[in-house]
């Protein structure tokens, strides 16, 4: 079965150091709540607000291992008012897990987005 797993956090600023903290932190818990294996994954979508155009977040995922993942990097649309250094990761992969199994983490500054998704201490 191929299921989508969602997280969302936020970098502390625009700088390669926290955009690579942020996400590699994101990634590795989306990884370990969803017990995903490398080759399960068919490809992992990232995205950054426009604010965030320090470096790419996907050199995490292939710091990581998942050299032989599809990975793609986008900009969110510039929303006014949006909220700002959010870094969001869409993985799809192979799963035995329901729909309602699936633990999406929305992680920092980010749990107000999805309150009822929030996964994570700081």
């Amino acid at each position: 079965m191929m299921r989508g797993v969602r997280g969302a956090t936020c970098a502390r600023a625009n700088s390669r150091e926290a955009v690579f903290e942020a996400t590699r932190d994101l990634l590795a818990r989306l990884i370990a709540a969803n017990r995903i294996e490398a080759e399960h994954i068919a490809s992992v979508f990232i995205t950054a607000t426009p604010d965030l155009n320090a470096d790419y977040p996907a050199y995490v995922a292939r710091e990581m291992g998942l050299s032989r993942v599809p990975l793609l990097c986008a900009t969110e649309i510039d929303v006014p008012g949006a909220m700002k250094r959010v870094i969001r990761i869409l993985i799809h992969c192979e799963t035995e897990m329901k729909q309602d199994e699936v633990r999406h983490l929305y992680l920092r500054e980010t749990a107000r987005l999805r309150p009822d998704l929030a996964g994570g201490e700081e």
